[in-house]
């Protein structure tokens, strides 16, 4: 049973190949036994809120709603929870859909949130990562449904190997559309449905921050109405709905200073998105750490741009990160901080009345950290220890 961390290429699974032992994983069992539904949930960023949406919108009309997957549930520990007349939703990574690829199976419902450049020092090449998400769908049938975002040039192209219905989701490419593949969009301030325009929400139901949070509503309305949610509990759902842990999360105010954990945005566009959900100019921004082999020169511009005073924690991808910072602005502000505490100490030490100090560390946090929920995990300890 392959644990989705280790590569394919792993010696200890050629030695089982050789000997003609069957590999598998979790999700591929799980996928062969699982007796409901099944809607798969990818994407480079967003697919944790989506996942977690979609099971809180489901949740408003159906008993039986069963989250897990990429999101720190085992799949396997629920499968007994799980009955014909359940649904399921699954965050799965790109390492998860690899699994899959024995099995040819894939969920009656896929949402692809968006692609991006990540995982760079484990894939050779783009298109490799790229291969792996494909197979939350690749097996659908007819009638099935690929729920894609249109705002994503990646995504967008994703649809020409589609067998199964095609939703497209959008605030921004809504014309490029056809009629019959129009899904979830915003238009003066409204969230609608379909091409009848059917009125969801308003946008002011929408408690999370940011531009990309309103694609992951729009992703999750569309399984919603394709499960004939009512309007009602959707709104009702929405304005509940205040964000998951560890992903732009305020943890607290201290003399007026809001503290925010954004430990999961571990690539550039990631931590874009959470400093342009941000006032400009009030930010102290916590970030580096292990390199993904990603490149950070846009970042630099956006952080010249939003940011007061950025603190950097150590690791392989710091230099690439401080170079790129500097090179966009040569004056800004940039501290050192050995560990996570130091780094909010010295946060606290910068930040006045109307700021955000902001965890969005832009890169993987192996070497200093277990992994990034341990980062998380430590700036909100040093936090607390400021109250």
């Amino acid at each position: 049973i392959k644990n989705p961390a280790v590569p394919e290429d792993s010696e200890y699974l050629q030695i089982a190949r050789d000997n003609n032992i069957p590999i598998d994983t979790d999700i591929g069992i799980f996928f062969k036994t699982c007796p409901a539904p099944i809607i798969g949930v990818t994407g480079t960023k967003g697919k944790s809120t989506v996942a977690s949406l979609i099971a809180k919108l489901l949740k408003a009309k159906y008993k039986q709603v069963v989250l897990a997957g990429n999101i720190g549930e085992s799949v396997l520990d629920k499968l007994h929870l799980i009955t014909k007349e359940s649904l399921v939703v699954l965050e799965l990574s790109s390492w998860q859909l690899a699994g899959l690829k024995s099995c040819k199976i894939s969920p009656w419902v896929a949402v692809v949130t968006n692609i991006m450049p990540d995982h760079m020092n484990r894939y050779r090449e783009m298109k490799d990562y790229i291969a792996d998400k494909k197979q939350i769908y690749l097996y659908q049938k007819e009638n099935d449904y690929l729920i894609l975002n249109a705002d994503n040039e990646l995504c967008w192209q994703l649809a020409k190997d589609a067998k199964s219905k095609v939703l497209f989701y959008a605030q921004k490419f809504l014309d490029r559309i056809p009629g019959k593949h129009i899904g979830a969009f915003v238009q003066k301030d409204k969230l609608l449905f379909g091409s009848d325009f059917f009125e969801v929400a308003d946008l002011a139901d929408i408690k999370l921050l940011g531009s990309h949070n309103i694609d992951n509503v729009l992703a999750a309305v569309c399984v919603a109405r394709l499960h004939h949610v009512e309007k009602s509990k959707i709104t009702s759902a929405l304005n509940n709905f205040k964000g998951i842990q560890n992903r732009l999360q305020l943890i607290g105010e201290i003399k007026g200073v809001k503290y925010i954990d954004d430990t999961t945005a571990t690539i550039p566009q990631a931590c874009r998105a959470a400093l342009e959900a941000l006032p400009a100019k009030k930010i102290i921004l916590i970030a580096g750490g292990s390199d993904k082999n990603l490149s950070y020169q846009v970042l630099g511009s956006v952080i010249a741009e939003h940011v007061k005073t950025l603190i950097l924690l150590p690791g392989t991808a710091t230099a690439k990160l401080e170079k790129a910072a500097r090179d966009a602005n040569a004056k800004l502000k940039i501290e050192k901080a050995d560990n996570m505490s130091m780094a909010v100490n010295l946060a606290s030490s910068k930040a006045k009345s109307g700021d955000y100090v902001l965890l969005s560390p832009a890169c993987a946090s192996f070497g200093l950290f277990q992994h990034e929920f341990d980062r998380g995990a430590q700036f909100v300890s040093a936090v607390n220890l400021l109250k």
